[in-house]
């Protein structure tokens, strides 16, 4: 597996010049065959490449960047209408036993007790220095488990943490189990998701709102989990599907006009639009919730009771001011990316770029990072460094792009 702090590379210029955070483009094909081989691969690969997809390296899986439409073409569409992508890389597990909420809540921050059946939480992994380990999601199933959803990239040490934590539970006399979860796992993601999905469903998905999870049988493959969210802003869902079904069901979805393949330079700028955070960039074992502007995951009761690792950091922030903080940034000039600097108006150094595109969606140029508490305020102008030059930019609030999660409001 790739190491998170792998630089940004310039992706194969064969339709388009778009940057992408920990991707590594396989472009020669001898650096191809040898590469592929120590990748991990979905069971979507083959149908990737029938696709057109082209692949590159990304937390130690083979995935596509994109496909045959231009990047710009494939995240528009997803605006518009709904794109398929293939997340299968993402780590999925069940947590079982009368004591899963307990072991749970001794690891992250949110409030998983008060979750309602099949109801589900974006949360995080915390570390005692009140650092952020990698952000999940956790849903209360009706099936008595937890299901967990989370990196590609920090899959070893989630495993890991997660694996220990139910150990010592166990060496304790406490009712908990871990299960990996060996499905694919596919991301419908679009204004007409819904409406694709539901030709091939019994249940009525308008009952369904955002952060709900249900298992039912899709375009004739029984056991699937639909979950409605996903990464983008739109509404969607993602499923989990069994790993031998995964072609059928990508083939059966493809069938509605609506439907297009997107890879991960879309994921990419749409979720930078949504204002979500890539792990090891926007958000690390060095920021703490309230730093990267995540205080909303922390689950009330959670906070008095200060019962979650690097409470005893986390909390107090809360009440006063923290040294940096996550922004937008949308910005002139040339594209702004990843480890740029971020200066004062007087031309001193106060922060960094954590992740940056072109904005399809809005034809700006827009970026997250971190700036000192005193600059974070929306409307600051501020400048970036680009190329050695100097680029006026203004904190934005985010999303830059409104969201459109599906509530039954």
């Amino acid at each position: 597996m790739l190491p998170l702090g792998t630089v940004i590379k310039q992706c194969c210029k064969v339709s388009w010049t778009w940057k992408i955070e920990h991707a590594q483009p396989l472009v020669q094909s001898r650096q191809l065959s040898c590469v592929q081989d120590v990748l991990r691969r979905t069971p979507l690969y083959d149908f990737h490449l029938a696709h057109g997809g082209k692949m590159v390296a990304f937390a130690g899986w083979s995935l596509p960047v994109q496909y045959r439409d231009s990047h710009v073409d494939s995240h528009l569409h997803t605006r518009r209408h709904c794109s398929l992508f293939d997340v299968s890389h993402m780590l999925q597990t069940k947590i079982f036993g009368h004591d899963r909420v307990k072991l749970m809540e001794s690891i992250v921050v949110g409030d998983i007790a008060e979750l309602k059946p099949n109801q589900g939480i974006l949360s995080l992994f915390t570390n005692e220095a009140g650092g952020i380990l990698d952000d999940l999601i956790v849903t209360n199933t009706s099936e008595g488990h937890l299901y967990v959803v989370s990196n590609a990239g920090c899959w070893d040490k989630d495993l890991a943490l997660m694996q220990d934590k139910v150990k010592e539970f166990q060496n304790k006399g406490s009712d908990v189990g871990l299960e990996v979860v060996d499905n694919a796992l596919l991301a419908l993601q679009g204004p007409t998701a819904a409406q694709v999905l539901q030709a091939g469903v019994t249940d009525d998905l308008r009952k369904m709102p955002f952060m709900t999870s249900a298992v039912m049988e899709v375009f004739g493959v029984s056991g699937c989990r639909v979950t409605r969210c996903g990464y983008t802003g739109e509404d969607g869902v993602e499923i989990s599907v069994p790993a031998i079904a995964a072609v059928h069901l990508a083939t059966a979805l493809l069938k509605n006009p609506e439907v297009k393949l997107a890879g991960l330079a879309a994921r990419d700028s749409l979720r930078l639009e949504a204002g979500l955070c890539l792990y090891g960039n926007d958000i690390d074992e060095h920021t703490t919730p309230v730093e990267g502007s995540l205080s909303w995951t922390l689950g009330k009761r959670r906070r008095t009771a200060m019962d979650f690792p690097g409470a005893k950091i986390i909390v107090p922030q809360l009440k006063g001011e923290v040294q940096k903080r996550r922004v937008g940034l949308v910005c002139e000039g040339a594209p702004v990316r990843a480890h740029s600097p971020i200066l004062s108006t007087e031309g001193t150094v106060i922060g960094a770029v954590t992740s940056g595109c072109p904005s399809p969606s809005l034809k700006k140029n827009v970026a997250m990072g971190y700036v000192p508490f005193k600059y974070s305020r929306p409307g600051t102008q501020l400048l970036v460094e680009v190329r050695r030059k100097q680029q006026m930019t203004v904190v934005s609030k985010m999303p830059f792009v409104p969201t459109n999660y599906y509530t039954l409001k």
